[in-house]
């Protein structure tokens, strides 16, 4: 999904990351301060604390505060490398562990799972509205159609 995703930033230029269609809807680079700030909250300290910390700013999460590609690759990267490096810790055992995200328990699969359907999500937003906004010059990011 990571890759996906910044094989879809490379067809962008910098004021797409910002573009979004009305008020009730999320630029590219609101899409991934949400994305990376729950990651950073879901999966640091994972095993021993709750999933939604205490100062993770949820609706601050949706007010663009990236300038640039830079910083766009700088947030989507933290979240990123807070992920996979709680997926590094992970050995065999941990996998049926109750963990706990906003106060409900999780194993650390069910944990896995609940987090990949919300990225997918949020990323598929993300290709989307790359595609809209690239229009015929999008470049597929699988198996082209009729290839």
């Amino acid at each position: 999904m990571k890759k996906t995703t910044e094989k879809t930033f490379e067809q962008l230029d910098d004021e797409a990351f910002f573009w979004y269609p009305n008020d009730d809807s999320n630029s590219i680079a609101v899409i991934v301060k949400h994305v990376s700030g729950n990651m950073v909250s879901r999966w640091t300290d994972f095993l021993h604390s709750d999933g939604e910390k205490p100062d993770r700013d949820r609706d601050g999460e949706f007010e663009n505060t990236i300038s640039n590609r830079e910083q766009l690759y700088e947030v989507w990267d933290r979240g990123w490398n807070v992920f996979f490096h709680a997926l590094a810790t992970l050995n065999e055992e941990h996998l049926l562990k109750n963990i706990v995200i906003r106060n409900e328990p999780h194993s650390v699969i069910e944990a896995i799972e609940r987090q990949m359907y919300h990225y997918s999500y949020h990323i598929g937003q993300i290709i989307y509205i790359a595609k809209q906004l690239k229009g015929e010059s999008w470049r597929s990011l699988t198996i082209p159609r009729k290839k």
